[in-house]
């Protein structure tokens, strides 16, 4: 492929204004210096609350390859991430990253290689990456621990910062579900693979719009949306105190039958089976109840978002 390509950036955008001048900025030097390409920028307001979409709409209005999708209000990530996917529909490649720039834009040229190479899913697999504290440790076992316990294979380190090409945008906007896990939705419609290694870095400016509660809510989304584990542990802890249950019960009735006495005054026992029993039935109800209003979520086929306006399309 050596003719010029069309690539669109797809970016979400959510309380940003601090980090996106110095966006701007980088996404402009770097289409400046890939004159080969034919670029587009599609942002997507998540119904950010300071000046986020006037930031944008101010750069749209000095240079055409900037759109603006406006969505009603705070639908999510994901969903903004599905709106800006559906709305790049003319492009060769869609480039998908966040806005907060620890996703540096100058990686963006050796996705396109990759694509150019023949993959038609590039991958940003992260080297290292420079969050602290609670968020580093939540990071941390989600990619050592979330590979093991799905049931579709993910590659670890990745997030939103990749490529698709044409046919793979395609295959993504013609998956219906609402509860979206985007690295495992990207894994799942198959395509050949490619990878490119890079550095996560830190927030350009500003602090993570995204909570460590979201954060915990999108960990389950994948677990729930890619993964029947937390059924089949139910199910092999279900037997697994039933044949302790049987057990008791036949260790008992041997004594009884061969005269033995058996003395317990039994309360501290009972009291614990109890509670035992009893925490077990409340999670199994938890985990069912997480896949029932999932189910229920779908069935209502509501939209993914609602757009308030478009500008620039």
């Amino acid at each position: 492929m050596n003719s010029a390509a069309r690539i669109a950036l797809v970016i979400p955008v959510y309380n940003e204004a601090p980090v996106l001048p110095e966006l701007l900025r980088r996404l402009d030097a770097l289409m400046t210096s890939n004159p080969a390409e034919s670029w587009s920028v599609v942002f997507v307001n998540d119904g950010s609350r300071d000046r986020s979409a006037d930031l944008i709409l101010d750069h749209a209005s000095r240079d055409a390859r900037y759109a603006l999708v406006d969505l009603s209000r705070n639908f999510g990530h994901q969903a903004a991430l599905t709106a800006g996917l559906a709305h790049a529909m003319g492009a060769d490649a869609v480039v998908t990253m966040d806005a907060d720039l620890q996703d540096p834009p100058e990686i963006i040229p050796e996705l396109v290689a990759a694509w150019r190479g023949g993959a038609e899913v590039v991958l940003a697999v992260r080297r290292s990456r420079q969050e602290r504290g609670l968020r580093r440790l939540g990071f941390d076992l989600f990619h050592r621990g979330f590979g093991r316990l799905i049931d579709f294979p993910i590659e670890r380190n990745t997030g939103t910062f990749g490529l698709l090409s044409a046919a793979a945008v395609g295959a993504f906007n013609s998956l219906p579900e609402k509860h979206r896990f985007f690295p495992g939705l990207r894994a799942w419609i198959g395509f050949p693979h490619g990878e490119v290694s890079y550095d996560r870095k830190e927030r350009a400016a500003g602090t993570p719009a995204v909570t460590f509660r979201r954060l915990v809510r999108y960990a389950l989304d994948g677990l729930f949306s890619f993964s029947h584990l937390p059924l089949r542990v139910l199910t092999y802890l279900g037997l697994f105190i039933a044949g302790c249950g049987f057990a008791v019960g036949a260790f008992f009735v041997a004594r009884r039958l061969l005269g033995v006495e058996v003395a317990f005054t039994g309360f501290t026992t009972l009291v614990t089976l109890v509670l035992f029993l009893g925490g077990v039935q409340l999670i199994g109800i938890g985990v069912l109840g997480e896949y029932l209003g999932r189910i229920y979520d779908e069935v209502k086929r509501r939209p993914h978002y609602i757009v308030r306006r478009r500008v620039g399309l």
